[in-house]
């Protein structure tokens, strides 16, 4: 029931549909920056759950287990190349680009249609126990699985 809200990946690219609401844009209607940032994050959050990697469960593990892991952006640089604006139907796109050691660069676009908004590269890396450790080979495996040569 869920997999409509979470995307889909077609292509080896995820895809997320996002309406911009009033509650998203500043006095002149055009989306505030930093909800850009939200949109990304529910893309990489949705990527990694229908590839099989769910953050709760990452979460989960950590308060019962002690020393489980999780993902946290390591850096990110972006784009801003055109405005969204209220009702405007966005795709959040959301790809690997690279997977190494403890950390994986990805690459995210916002767009309205065939324009492209927003670009972002993404670094994520992977910590366990407060510290940053190598991806497990399930979860490599996972992201390797739809790298876009």
């Amino acid at each position: 029931m869920t997999a409509h809200l979470d995307g889909e990946i077609r292509d080896g690219r995820h895809h997320m549909q996002v309406r911009v609401y009033y509650e998203d844009t500043d006095f002149s209607g055009i989306v505030y920056h930093a909800n850009y940032l939200r949109y990304m994050e529910r893309g990489r959050t949705n990527h990694l759950r229908l590839m099989g990697a769910e953050q709760q469960v990452l979460f989960d593990q950590v308060e019962t287990e002690g020393d489980g892991f999780a993902f946290v952006v390591r850096s990110m640089h972006l784009d801003f190349l055109k405005p969204a604006r209220m009702d405007d139907v966005l795709d959040v796109v959301t790809w690997p680009v690279a997977v190494k050691g403890a950390s994986i660069m990805l690459a995210q676009e916002v767009r309205r249609g065939e324009d492209v908004l927003v670009k972002a590269e993404v670094r994520v890396a992977f910590i366990s126990g407060g510290r940053a450790q190598p991806i497990p080979k399930s979860i490599r495996a996972l992201m390797k699985a739809d790298l876009i040569s």
